[in-house]
Formats: C-alpha cells, sequence, structure tokens
C-alpha cells in the first residue's frame, strides 16, 4: 500500500514565503506532482517532476514556485515564494509510478496515489 503523506502548510502574510514536503513511502520509483484546491474550485495541478527532473507548472505559479526532489528519500519538495491570497488553497501531494522517459504531468487523473492534504491560507 503506497502512502503519500504532506507537510509544512501554515499561514502566511501575502508576500510570504512556505516550503511544503510530501513522502511516499515506496522503493518502486515515482512520478510525483503537487496539486492545490480552493473552495468551491476544481483541484488544479501546479507543479510535477518527470523522470528525468524535469519540471512543470502551472502558469499561475510559474516564476514564483519550485519544485524540487530527494529520489534517496522518496521526497518531493514545494517552495513557495511571493505568496498571494489566491494561493490559498488545499495543497495535495501526489504520485504515479513511472518509468523511463516520463513527463512531468499535470493532469488530475495521472495520478493513482493522494494524500491527505496540507492548508495553505495567505492573508492580505
Amino acid at each position: 500500500q503506497v502512502q503519500v503523506a504532506e507537510s509544512g502548510g501554515g499561514s502566511v502574510q501575502a508576500g510570504g514565503s512556505l516550503r511544503l514536503s510530501c513522502e511516499v513511502s515506496a522503493e518502486t520509483f515515482y512520478c510525483m506532482a503537487w496539486f492545490r484546491q480552493a473552495p468551491g474550485k476544481e483541484r488544479e495541478g501546479i507543479a510535477a517532476i518527470g523522470w528525468a527532473g524535469d519540471p512543470n507548472y502551472a502558469d499561475s505559479v510559474k516564476g514564483r514556485f519550485m519544485v524540487s526532489e530527494d529520489n534517496d528519500k522518496n521526497m518531493l519538495y514545494l517552495q513557495m515564494d511571493s505568496l498571494k491570497p489566491e494561493d490559498t488553497a488545499m495543497y495535495y501531494c501526489a504520485a504515479r509510478m513511472c518509468s523511463r522517459g516520463s513527463v512531468a504531468r499535470l493532469i488530475r487523473d495521472d495520478y493513482d496515489y493522494w494524500g491527505q492534504g496540507t492548508q495553505v491560507t495567505v492573508s492580505s
């Protein structure tokens, strides 16, 4: 049973920073991504990493967020800078099995394993 667990959410003022962490409890290689869901909105992919470590970002976070990974520890991180009130949402980490050549994908249905989410609140 693959388990995904996020941590690092919290409350911050606009312009501030937060760093989210995600751990996947599995030895098999997984491609991972960050999604978020604001109240009343669809869950959207915001940052993902492919097999080769290539990142992919949604336009809404490009230039402000940075995704990184530590494969030895099965960890995924999301550094969020210049946060805005519209970044307020529940943030989810997701994982999918992948292989050499897999690219970073931001499509929700591509991911099989999800964490419980961590809340990020940005006040103006």
